[in-house]
């Protein structure tokens, strides 16, 4: 008895997880003519779209892994609040360098503020937002004007950014956190750890974070940094890179959900009554309206 009482709980919060995703109304567009298979990207949109603020949103998978289909119910929850919802992929570690895998974002996002108002979005009114690999990658698309710029598009399309529990906004500071932990407490040093996904070269390091391209008047977009504070790494690179935006007069709100987890985090993101949906929310609506 005790086992078909389970089953019928796992069967209703499947059923009302179904209920909560939405399939891409386009899927598998690609962003670069003849490119690779993972130039592509999917679109949700409501019916009858029409000049509606669009979120971009980047996969996590500690850049070797993930696709633009692991988006949990954000489609769903932002079509119904009035967004288009665009997940792109991209190359992968190792098979490019950090820098092609971030331009890579970067043509995913000039295709779509080129190409977003046929469906429905409105090209000027664009949020950027990703999970741990995707939040970095997020953070450096904006604030590091180089990347947009060679696609044509200036930081004045954003409208703000939301990073969700990345651990890389400076670069330099968590490959010394992890390194020292590996040498204080043993354990084999990384092979393809931090240090050698972002090149190797402490220079490359330092221009792969976020923090190093924050200064005043750059047009640098208002940010909403979600993290988990149980882990140390997350909730303190959150707190330097709000640290640095602050110092910079640019618009920051930080945001710990305690009772969670660096999946469930993002996982969650959606759900009725979730405190960091809440701050989601608290986040957009203004700068939706405003703008």
């Amino acid at each position: 008895m005790k086992t078909i009482h389970s089953v019928v709980i796992a069967l209703a919060l499947l059923t009302q997880a179904q209920a909560q995703t939405i399939t891409p109304t386009k899927a598998n567009i690609p962003y670069v003519e003849n490119g690779h298979e993972r130039h592509v990207l999917d679109i949700y949109a409501p019916p009858n779209a029409k000049d509606l603020p669009v979120m971009f949103w980047i996969h996590g998978g500690g850049w070797q892994m993930g696709d633009k289909s692991d988006v949990g119910i954000k489609p769903k929850v932002l079509v119904d609040r009035g967004f288009i919802f665009v997940s792109t992929n991209h190359r992968l570690l190792p098979e490019v360098g950090m820098d092609v895998l971030i331009a890579d974002v970067a043509k995913s996002f000039g295709w779509v503020h080129r190409n977003i108002a046929k469906h429905g979005g409105d090209p000027q009114r664009i949020f950027v937002g990703g999970h741990s690999a995707g939040a970095q990658l997020a953070a450096i698309l904006c604030t590091d004007e180089r990347y947009l710029k060679k696609e044509g598009v200036a930081f004045e399309v954003l409208n703000g950014c939301v990073p969700v529990d990345g651990d890389t906004y400076d670069i330099p500071k968590i490959i010394s956190t992890a390194e020292h932990r590996r040498t204080v407490y043993g354990g084999k040093m990384y092979t393809f750890g931090h240090r050698q996904k972002f090149g190797n070269d402490p220079e490359k390091h330092l221009d792969f974070s976020a923090v190093t391209h924050v200064a005043k008047g750059k047009g640098i977009p208002p940010f909403l940094l979600l993290y988990f504070p149980g882990n140390p790494d997350t909730r303190a690179q959150a707190e330097i890179f709000a640290s640095k935006l602050k110092a910079a007069d640019i618009p920051v709100t930080s945001f710990g959900k305690g009772d969670s987890n660096h999946s469930a985090l993002n996982n969650d993101l959606g759900k009725p009554e979730d405190p960091a949906t809440e701050a989601f929310y608290k986040f957009l609506d203004p700068l939706v309206a405003t703008k």
